[in-house]
């Protein structure tokens, strides 16, 4: 079960405030996003790299997912069929007083996750445009805009 919400965001979070505890790279592509399938490398700077097969349900705030590691071959063979170029991201994760450009800070239930206020650690102004189930601003909807032109 994933449970997050979701941010729009402009700028990464001051380090002093905030260290910052890991960095990754990723590209991912969708083969579906009704439902969700994707694939995701996975690049822990100074670390090793994951490639992973992604299943999704339904829902925004929580909703099942299924991750698999995959083999470069199956990978490669799924990046092709996509067809597309996939998507950059980075992943940061910082030391915050509880849980995580677009920011997505996952919990352990939804009970936390609906009483968490970004302001109440000092992230208000940083976590001010909430996006948890606003349509079109999930990463699924970001592909189809810019991979599919629709």
């Amino acid at each position: 079960m994933e449970i997050e919400r979701k941010w729009m965001v402009t700028n990464w979070p001051d380090e002093k405030s905030f260290p910052l505890t890991e960095t990754y790279q990723m590209d991912q592509g969708y083969i579906s996003v009704r439902p969700t399938v994707r694939i995701r490398r996975e690049a822990l700077q100074g670390g090793c790299t994951a490639l992973v097969l992604c299943f999704k349900g339904a829902g925004t705030l929580s909703r099942e997912e299924i991750e698999t590691e995959i083999d470069a071959d199956l990978f490669a063979r799924l990046e092709h069929l996509i067809g597309k170029p996939l998507i950059k991201k980075e992943r940061r994760s910082y030391r915050l007083p509880t849980a995580f450009w677009y920011a997505e800070v996952e919990y352990k239930t939804e009970a936390q996750a609906l009483a968490w206020d970004p302001a109440a650690v000092g992230l208000g102004d940083y976590l001010s445009d909430e996006c948890t189930g606003k349509p079109g601003s999930s990463m699924g909807d970001y592909w189809q805009q810019t991979r599919l032109g629709g």
